[in-house]
Protein backbone atom coordinates (compact mmCIF):
# COMPACT_ATOMS: atom_id res chain seq x y z
CA UNK A 1 0.00 0.00 0.00
CA UNK A 2 1.23 3.51 -0.81
CA UNK A 3 0.05 6.78 0.66
CA UNK A 4 -1.23 7.69 -2.83
CA UNK A 5 -4.23 5.40 -2.41
CA UNK A 6 -4.70 5.84 1.32
CA UNK A 7 -8.09 6.98 2.63
CA UNK A 8 -7.87 10.24 4.56
CA UNK A 9 -10.71 11.04 6.96
CA UNK A 10 -12.35 14.45 6.88
CA UNK A 11 -10.64 17.20 8.84
CA UNK A 12 -12.46 18.15 12.04
CA UNK A 13 -14.07 21.50 12.74
CA UNK A 14 -14.93 22.99 16.12
CA UNK A 15 -18.24 21.60 17.30
CA UNK A 16 -18.01 18.35 15.34
CA UNK A 17 -19.55 15.32 16.99
CA UNK A 18 -17.09 12.80 18.43
CA UNK A 19 -18.19 9.31 19.43
CA UNK A 20 -16.64 7.30 22.25
CA UNK A 21 -15.80 3.63 21.69
CA UNK A 22 -14.87 1.03 24.32
CA UNK A 23 -13.20 -1.79 22.36
CA UNK A 24 -11.15 -3.24 25.19
CA UNK A 25 -11.21 -3.10 29.01
CA UNK A 26 -13.83 -1.41 31.15
CA UNK A 27 -12.71 1.87 32.63
CA UNK A 28 -12.64 4.10 35.68
CA UNK A 29 -15.63 6.45 35.61
CA UNK A 30 -13.86 9.36 37.30
CA UNK A 31 -11.09 9.40 34.71
CA UNK A 32 -13.63 8.86 31.95
CA UNK A 33 -15.83 11.80 33.00
CA UNK A 34 -12.80 14.03 33.39
CA UNK A 35 -11.56 13.02 29.93
CA UNK A 36 -14.94 13.80 28.36
CA UNK A 37 -14.76 17.31 29.84
CA UNK A 38 -11.29 17.71 28.32
CA UNK A 39 -12.61 16.69 24.88
CA UNK A 40 -15.41 19.23 25.22
CA UNK A 41 -12.93 21.94 26.20
CA UNK A 42 -10.96 21.10 23.05
CA UNK A 43 -13.98 22.05 20.92
CA UNK A 44 -15.68 18.70 20.37
CA UNK A 45 -19.33 17.78 20.87
CA UNK A 46 -19.08 14.42 22.63
CA UNK A 47 -21.67 11.76 21.85
CA UNK A 48 -21.86 8.89 24.33
CA UNK A 49 -23.90 5.71 24.08
CA UNK A 50 -24.90 3.96 27.31
CA UNK A 51 -23.62 0.77 25.67
CA UNK A 52 -20.02 1.64 26.49
CA UNK A 53 -20.65 1.22 30.22
CA UNK A 54 -21.37 -2.50 29.99
CA UNK A 55 -19.01 -4.93 31.76
CA UNK A 56 -18.15 -8.53 31.03
CA UNK A 57 -15.29 -9.87 33.12
CA UNK A 58 -12.43 -7.43 32.49
CA UNK A 59 -13.95 -6.16 29.23
CA UNK A 60 -16.33 -3.30 28.44
CA UNK A 61 -18.99 -5.81 27.45
CA UNK A 62 -18.84 -8.97 25.34
CA UNK A 63 -16.74 -9.19 22.18
CA UNK A 64 -19.84 -8.91 19.97
CA UNK A 65 -21.12 -5.98 22.00
CA UNK A 66 -17.86 -4.02 21.75
CA UNK A 67 -17.47 -4.73 18.04
CA UNK A 68 -21.08 -3.76 17.28
CA UNK A 69 -20.64 -0.45 19.08
CA UNK A 70 -17.58 0.39 16.99
CA UNK A 71 -19.30 -0.67 13.76
CA UNK A 72 -22.28 1.56 14.62
CA UNK A 73 -20.04 4.54 15.31
CA UNK A 74 -18.36 4.18 11.92
CA UNK A 75 -21.74 3.76 10.19
CA UNK A 76 -23.23 6.86 11.86
CA UNK A 77 -22.72 9.76 9.43
CA UNK A 78 -23.24 12.34 12.19
CA UNK A 79 -20.12 11.08 14.00
CA UNK A 80 -17.01 12.76 12.59
CA UNK A 81 -14.37 11.10 14.79
CA UNK A 82 -14.06 8.21 17.24
CA UNK A 83 -11.93 8.31 20.38
CA UNK A 84 -11.43 5.18 22.45
CA UNK A 85 -12.25 5.25 26.15
CA UNK A 86 -9.41 2.99 27.27
CA UNK A 87 -6.99 0.30 26.19
CA UNK A 88 -6.08 -2.44 28.66
CA UNK A 89 -6.90 -5.65 26.82
CA UNK A 90 -9.54 -6.87 24.38
CA UNK A 91 -9.05 -5.07 21.07
CA UNK A 92 -7.49 -8.10 19.39
CA UNK A 93 -10.53 -10.22 20.24
CA UNK A 94 -12.92 -8.06 18.20
CA UNK A 95 -10.82 -7.80 15.02
CA UNK A 96 -12.69 -10.68 13.27
CA UNK A 97 -16.02 -9.05 14.23
CA UNK A 98 -15.43 -5.61 12.78
CA UNK A 99 -17.17 -4.72 9.51
CA UNK A 100 -14.30 -3.46 7.38
CA UNK A 101 -16.65 -2.56 4.51
CA UNK A 102 -18.51 -0.18 6.80
CA UNK A 103 -15.22 1.29 8.02
CA UNK A 104 -13.84 1.63 4.47
CA UNK A 105 -17.02 3.31 3.23
CA UNK A 106 -17.24 5.68 6.18
CA UNK A 107 -13.69 6.95 6.72
CA UNK A 108 -13.33 9.03 9.86
CA UNK A 109 -10.71 9.86 12.44
CA UNK A 110 -10.13 6.99 14.86
CA UNK A 111 -7.85 7.62 17.85
CA UNK A 112 -6.28 5.31 20.43
CA UNK A 113 -3.05 3.67 21.51
CA UNK A 114 -1.66 0.82 23.61
CA UNK A 115 -3.98 -2.21 23.24
CA UNK A 116 -5.96 -0.27 20.62
CA UNK A 117 -2.88 -0.54 18.37
CA UNK A 118 -4.48 -3.79 17.16
CA UNK A 119 -7.42 -1.85 15.71
CA UNK A 120 -5.23 0.95 14.37
CA UNK A 121 -3.22 -1.68 12.52
CA UNK A 122 -6.28 -3.53 11.24
CA UNK A 123 -8.15 -0.54 9.84
CA UNK A 124 -5.00 0.72 8.14
CA UNK A 125 -4.11 -2.73 6.76
CA UNK A 126 -7.62 -3.90 5.83
CA UNK A 127 -9.19 -0.58 4.79
CA UNK A 128 -6.31 1.65 3.78
CA UNK A 129 -7.59 4.24 6.25
CA UNK A 130 -5.28 6.63 8.07
CA UNK A 131 -5.37 5.74 11.77
CA UNK A 132 -4.34 8.02 14.62
CA UNK A 133 -2.07 6.84 17.43
CA UNK A 134 -2.99 9.24 20.21
CA UNK A 135 -4.58 9.77 23.62
CA UNK A 136 -7.77 8.11 24.82
CA UNK A 137 -10.57 9.51 26.95
CA UNK A 138 -9.29 8.20 30.28
CA UNK A 139 -5.72 9.31 29.59
CA UNK A 140 -6.92 12.79 28.62
CA UNK A 141 -8.14 13.27 32.18
CA UNK A 142 -4.67 14.33 33.31
CA UNK A 143 -2.99 14.83 29.93
CA UNK A 144 -0.32 17.45 29.44
CA UNK A 145 -0.98 20.58 27.42
CA UNK A 146 1.48 19.27 24.83
CA UNK A 147 -0.62 16.13 24.43
CA UNK A 148 -3.85 18.06 23.92
CA UNK A 149 -2.30 20.59 21.55
CA UNK A 150 -0.83 17.80 19.44
CA UNK A 151 -4.18 16.03 19.17
CA UNK A 152 -6.05 19.16 18.09
CA UNK A 153 -3.28 20.21 15.70
CA UNK A 154 -3.32 16.82 13.98
CA UNK A 155 -7.12 16.57 13.72
CA UNK A 156 -7.97 20.22 12.91
CA UNK A 157 -4.96 21.47 10.95
CA UNK A 158 -4.48 21.51 7.17
CA UNK A 159 -0.69 21.70 7.47
CA UNK A 160 1.82 18.89 7.24
CA UNK A 161 2.96 17.56 10.59
CA UNK A 162 6.59 17.94 11.65
CA UNK A 163 7.70 16.32 14.89
CA UNK A 164 10.99 17.40 16.42
CA UNK A 165 11.95 14.62 18.78
CA UNK A 166 13.51 16.49 21.67
CA UNK A 167 15.96 14.72 23.99
CA UNK A 168 16.06 11.79 21.59
CA UNK A 169 18.89 9.31 21.24
CA UNK A 170 20.34 8.44 17.86
CA UNK A 171 20.88 4.69 17.66
CA UNK A 172 21.64 4.74 13.93
CA UNK A 173 22.48 7.78 11.83
CA UNK A 174 20.77 8.47 8.54
CA UNK A 175 17.63 9.54 6.75
CA UNK A 176 14.87 7.58 5.02
CA UNK A 177 11.33 8.03 3.76
CA UNK A 178 8.41 5.64 4.09
CA UNK A 179 4.87 5.24 5.38
CA UNK A 180 4.64 5.52 9.16
CA UNK A 181 2.98 2.66 11.01
CA UNK A 182 3.33 0.62 14.21
CA UNK A 183 2.18 1.05 17.79
CA UNK A 184 2.45 -0.91 21.00
CA UNK A 185 5.13 -3.60 20.78
CA UNK A 186 3.36 -6.30 22.82
CA UNK A 187 0.11 -5.81 20.90
CA UNK A 188 1.78 -5.94 17.49
CA UNK A 189 3.79 -8.98 18.55
CA UNK A 190 0.54 -10.80 19.36
CA UNK A 191 -0.73 -10.13 15.83
CA UNK A 192 2.16 -12.17 14.42
CA UNK A 193 0.90 -15.31 12.71
CA UNK A 194 -2.72 -14.12 12.60
CA UNK A 195 -4.83 -12.98 9.65
CA UNK A 196 -4.29 -9.44 10.92
CA UNK A 197 -0.49 -9.48 10.93
CA UNK A 198 0.67 -6.17 9.43
CA UNK A 199 3.34 -5.79 6.77
CA UNK A 200 5.99 -3.18 7.55
CA UNK A 201 7.93 -3.42 4.30
CA UNK A 202 8.85 0.08 3.08
CA UNK A 203 7.54 1.55 6.33
CA UNK A 204 9.01 3.69 9.06
CA UNK A 205 8.12 1.61 12.10
CA UNK A 206 7.12 3.18 15.41
CA UNK A 207 7.27 1.03 18.56
CA UNK A 208 6.56 1.77 22.23
CA UNK A 209 5.54 -0.08 25.37
CA UNK A 210 5.18 0.19 29.15
CA UNK A 211 5.98 -1.99 32.15
CA UNK A 212 7.67 -4.72 30.16
CA UNK A 213 10.98 -6.12 31.44
CA UNK A 214 13.99 -5.67 29.20
CA UNK A 215 14.19 -9.41 28.54
CA UNK A 216 10.52 -9.43 27.47
CA UNK A 217 11.17 -6.60 25.04
CA UNK A 218 14.11 -8.61 23.73
CA UNK A 219 11.92 -11.71 23.39
CA UNK A 220 9.14 -9.91 21.53
CA UNK A 221 11.51 -8.16 19.14
CA UNK A 222 13.36 -11.43 18.55
CA UNK A 223 10.13 -13.28 17.76
CA UNK A 224 9.01 -10.60 15.32
CA UNK A 225 12.43 -10.53 13.68
CA UNK A 226 12.49 -14.31 13.26
CA UNK A 227 8.96 -14.17 11.82
CA UNK A 228 10.14 -11.68 9.20
CA UNK A 229 8.04 -8.80 10.52
CA UNK A 230 10.88 -6.32 10.15
CA UNK A 231 11.94 -7.35 6.65
CA UNK A 232 12.18 -4.31 4.42
CA UNK A 233 11.53 -1.58 6.99
CA UNK A 234 13.23 1.69 6.05
CA UNK A 235 13.44 3.32 9.46
CA UNK A 236 12.67 2.88 13.15
CA UNK A 237 11.53 5.40 15.73
CA UNK A 238 10.71 4.37 19.28
CA UNK A 239 8.86 5.76 22.23
CA UNK A 240 10.25 6.08 25.73
CA UNK A 241 9.35 2.55 26.96
CA UNK A 242 7.98 3.83 30.26
CA UNK A 243 8.75 1.77 33.39
CA UNK A 244 10.66 -0.85 31.39
CA UNK A 245 13.90 -0.62 33.36
CA UNK A 246 17.07 1.20 32.41
CA UNK A 247 16.55 2.96 29.10
CA UNK A 248 20.13 2.34 28.02
CA UNK A 249 19.48 -1.39 28.35
CA UNK A 250 16.29 -1.14 26.30
CA UNK A 251 18.04 0.86 23.60
CA UNK A 252 20.92 -1.60 23.63
CA UNK A 253 18.48 -4.44 22.91
CA UNK A 254 16.89 -2.48 20.06
CA UNK A 255 20.29 -1.64 18.60
CA UNK A 256 21.28 -5.31 18.74
CA UNK A 257 18.07 -6.62 17.15
CA UNK A 258 18.46 -4.24 14.21
CA UNK A 259 22.24 -4.43 13.97
CA UNK A 260 22.14 -5.80 10.42
CA UNK A 261 19.71 -3.17 9.15
CA UNK A 262 21.12 -0.12 7.39
CA UNK A 263 18.32 2.18 8.53
CA UNK A 264 18.04 5.33 10.65
CA UNK A 265 16.97 4.57 14.22
CA UNK A 266 15.87 7.28 16.62
CA UNK A 267 14.71 6.61 20.18
CA UNK A 268 12.73 8.81 22.51
CA UNK A 269 9.59 10.04 20.72
CA UNK A 270 7.06 11.18 23.32
CA UNK A 271 4.19 9.08 22.04
CA UNK A 272 2.29 6.31 23.79
CA UNK A 273 2.60 5.71 27.50
CA UNK A 274 4.04 8.71 29.25
CA UNK A 275 3.24 12.23 30.39
CA UNK A 276 3.29 13.51 26.82
CA UNK A 277 1.51 11.52 24.11
CA UNK A 278 1.99 13.06 20.69
CA UNK A 279 -0.65 12.11 18.10
CA UNK A 280 0.86 10.28 15.11
CA UNK A 281 -1.03 9.50 11.90
CA UNK A 282 -0.38 5.99 10.58
CA UNK A 283 -0.59 5.55 6.81
CA UNK A 284 1.08 8.79 5.73
CA UNK A 285 4.53 9.04 4.14
CA UNK A 286 7.19 10.80 6.19
CA UNK A 287 10.94 11.27 6.33
CA UNK A 288 12.85 10.21 9.42
CA UNK A 289 16.11 12.12 9.80
CA UNK A 290 17.82 10.81 12.90
CA UNK A 291 20.64 13.37 12.70
CA UNK A 292 18.14 16.24 12.74
CA UNK A 293 15.95 14.44 15.31
CA UNK A 294 13.03 15.02 12.99
CA UNK A 295 10.03 13.08 11.69
CA UNK A 296 8.46 15.17 8.94
CA UNK A 297 5.31 14.08 7.11
CA UNK A 298 5.01 14.72 3.38
CA UNK A 299 1.23 15.17 3.39
CA UNK A 300 -1.58 16.16 5.71
CA UNK A 301 -3.37 13.29 7.43
CA UNK A 302 -6.89 14.59 6.81
CA UNK A 303 -8.82 15.70 3.77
Amino acid sequence: MTSKNILRPARLKPGDKVGIAAPASHFDMENYNSGVHVLESMGFYVSVSDDIFDRNRYFAGSDVHRANLLNKLFADSSIKAIVCARGGYGSIRILPLLDYNIIRNNPKIFVGFSDVSAILSAIYTKCGLVAFHGPMVTTLSDASQKTKESMTATCFSDTRLEITIEKSIVLRHGSASGIVSGGNLATLCHLTGTLFEPCFKDHILFLEDRRESVYKIDRMLTQMKMAGCFDGIVGLVTGLFEDCGEMKEVFSVIDNIFKDEDIPILAGLEAGHGRNNITIPFGITATLDSDKHLLSFHEVATA
